[in-house]
C-alpha cells in the first residue's frame, strides 16, 4: 500500500492508477487510522487530505474514460460497509490544503516513487 506522489497521478499506468483508487477506498473505509508503514504519514494529517487526494485520482480516472462510483465524490462516504459518516472529520471547507496535498510528497519522495515504478518496469519521464 502506498500513495504515489501526486505529480505522478497523470502518468500512472492503468494498473497503478486503479490500484491507487482501490487503496484509497480501503483507507477511507475501515482502513482509516490502521497502521501501515508506507502510509502512516497520511494519518498525521486531516482525513480531508486523503479525500482531496482521492479526488485527484478520480479526476484522472474519469479523464481516461473510467467510470468511478459517484458516491466516492462525497466526503462523507466511507464505503459499502460503513456507508456515510457525517462528522467534523468529513467536512473539507475548514481545511486549507497545501500543494502538494501531503508535505511528505517532496522531491525525495518523488524519486522514491519513480525508483519503485522503475523496479516494476515502468519508466516515467516528467
Amino acid at each position: 500500500m502506498r500513495l504515489w506522489h501526486q505529480d505522478l497521478i497523470a502518468y500512472l499506468p492503468y494498473q497503478q492508477l486503479l490500484g491507487q483508487h482501490r487503496e484509497i477506498c480501503a483507507m477511507r473505509g475501515k482502513g482509516w487510522k490502521r497502521k501501515h508503514q508506507t502510509v502512516d504519514y497520511v494519518y498525521t494529517h486531516p482525513y480531508q487530505y486523503l479525500y482531496q487526494f482521492h479526488l485527484l485520482v478520480i479526476q484522472e480516472m474519469e479523464k481516461r474514460g473510467y467510470q468511478v462510483n459517484p458516491l466516492w465524490k462525497d466526503p462523507c462516504y466511507r464505503g459499502i460497509q460503513l456507508g456515510y459518516e457525517v462528522s467534523e472529520m468529513t467536512f473539507c471547507q475548514d481545511i486549507q490544503v497545501s500543494s502538494p496535498i501531503y508535505p511528505e510528497h517532496n522531491e525525495a519522495y518523488l524519486k522514491e516513487c519513480l525508483d519503485n515504478l522503475h523496479q516494476k518496469g515502468i519508466d516515467i519521464s516528467l
